[in-house]
């Protein structure tokens, strides 16, 4: 049996704010462990190899913005190989299956889909491989396969499926229905009746058997998309579908689009139970629950120290926290931002990010130091006419060649020995040595040797956004600004 592992990589994680941002979001941070969740779900999904089960190339469905920090977290895993599909728009998750579904179908003899989000933790790995490997068996009959989780509470936040007769051959149980978010008394109600696992966001589906199912419930989202996917263009590891076509598909739910319209319908719908330490990590109160907490029930990262302080988390990023007399709390700092929750309230923190979005606050968008294909820069300080930046450029990498209307910079060279290029000319520059590059002329930073460059930049001019760039020559198919 063939898999095509497939990540979902979407999804902002606002309620993981301060350390998730717009252009940085919760997949891609390291919560639990030494990896990211996105690094974890791609490597869980390449141990599932058996005797009858081959692990193909795995895709990543992500968007445009994130694809930079997809390849740097992949190329810390070299052992697996994988094609980003690129959505210019999110259109949930129904439409970023297809595009999965297509792309394996023509890369592959009809494959098995095995799909994950890419914001899960799991912390028993062997539960996991045993459980999805199973469900890759019952797939492979041409059914449908969901992954529910057994229940550890009567948990609101989560959908729950309901299941009907005896176990399969593979622990696999028909499905009788899907539940919508319950309240406490109807949570509980599911709980003890012993048939209810939570919706885990997990599917093992033939592509051929999807394409069909959605064809049946959904023929609009599979034309729309198939179209915007025959349309496609490709750049290295990057699948884009037709942009102008792809914001015509409709936005839906794998839940909504298929998988609750299969029963009593002619799509056999199965689930495997999943019993495995899963977590989704939607709030800061769950990432509490899944740490590793001392005596006192306290899960910290970073430069802490407490007095008094019980069944708390608290992350440092940057500077010393410390904390007296504080129970059941969240204290995230970062750079730029700290944020102070109780605990049981940490769901609300999207309340937070809708006030930053409709203050147009830079904190909802992205850290104070932030990721480009070339390297990093970190905003140092900030004026009423001046920025200072420390930027460092990856061995072999460049910026783009560019320019900017509204503002010059000043450049001193910290570490390495960095190629500029301004105007017509290109000097090397070493430590402790400085340029000037003028408003309106071209220019460039490069790195032509084996370890990394670091500047300091001095930006001046009355409008310093990072929308005053004009490129002219760029490596990694970015547009202007």
């Amino acid at each position: 049996m063939k898999i095509t592992p497939v990540v979902l990589c979407g999804g902002s994680g606002t309620r993981l704010w301060p350390l998730s941002r717009t252009g940085f979001p919760k997949q891609f941070l390291v919560l639990s462990g030494t990896t990211s969740l996105f690094q974890q779900a791609a490597s869980r999904l390449n141990q599932l190899g058996a005797v009858d089960i081959e692990v193909g190339k795995t895709l990543v469905v992500t968007n445009e913005e994130h694809r930079f920090l997809v390849l740097d977290q992949l190329r810390e895993l070299p052992d697996i190989a994988a094609t980003l599909l690129l959505e210019p728009v999110g259109r949930n998750t129904a439409p970023a299956l297809t595009l999965a579904a297509l792309q394996a179908a023509a890369d592959n003899d009809d494959p098995i889909l095995v799909v994950t989000p890419a914001d899960q933790t799991v912390q028993n790995s062997a539960a996991f491989t045993e459980a999805l490997q199973n469900a890759i068996r019952v797939a492979a009959t041409g059914a449908i396969v969901i992954l529910g989780i057994t229940p550890t509470g009567p948990e609101t936040g989560f959908g729950y499926i309901q299941q009907t007769g005896d176990a399969g051959a593979f622990t696999e149980f028909n499905v009788k229905n899907f539940a919508e978010k319950p309240d406490s008394a109807t949570a509980q109600i599911y709980v003890d009746s012993g048939d209810y696992a939570w919706n885990s966001g997990m599917f093992v589906v033939r592509a051929s058997v999807w394409l069909k199912a959605l064809k049946h419930f959904r023929a609009d989202i599979l034309q729309t998309t198939a179209t915007a996917f025959a349309s496609h263009t490709q750049d290295h590891q990057f699948i884009r579908p037709n942009e102008a076509l792809f914001v015509e598909v409709p936005s839906e739910s794998v839940d909504y689009a298929v998988m609750e319209q299969c029963p009593n319908s002619q799509f056999s719908l199965k689930m495997v139970t999943l019993d495995a330490g899963w977590n989704d990590l939607g709030v800061w109160d769950a990432v509490w629950q899944v740490g590793c907490q001392d005596g006192a029930g306290n899960v910290v990262q970073g430069d802490v120290l407490l007095t008094d302080t019980d069944n708390s988390l608290i992350i440092a990023s940057h500077r010393l926290v410390s904390t007296v007399g504080i129970k059941n709390s969240i204290i995230i700092e970062t750079a730029d931002a700290v944020l102070v929750a109780d605990r049981s309230q940490s769901q609300h923190v999207k309340n937070i990010v809708s006030q930053l979005q409709e203050q147009q606050r830079e904190e909802r968008v992205l850290h104070r130091k932030v990721s480009r294909p070339w390297g990093w820069y970190d905003t140092i300080d900030v004026g009423a006419r001046f920025k200072v930046k420390r930027i460092q450029v990856n061995p072999g990498a460049s910026l783009s060649l560019q320019r900017h209307a509204k503002r010059a910079e000043h450049w001193v060279v910290v570490k390495g020995i960095a190629e500029v290029t301004c105007g017509d000319k290109t000097i090397t520059l070493r430590e402790n040595e400085s340029t000037y590059i003028p408003l309106g002329q071209k220019h460039r930073l490069a790195n032509s040797g084996t370890t990394p460059v670091e500047i300091i930049e001095v930006q001046s001019g009355h409008y310093l956004g990072e929308d005053d760039i004009e490129r002219l020559e760029d490596s990694y198919g970015r547009q202007k600004g």
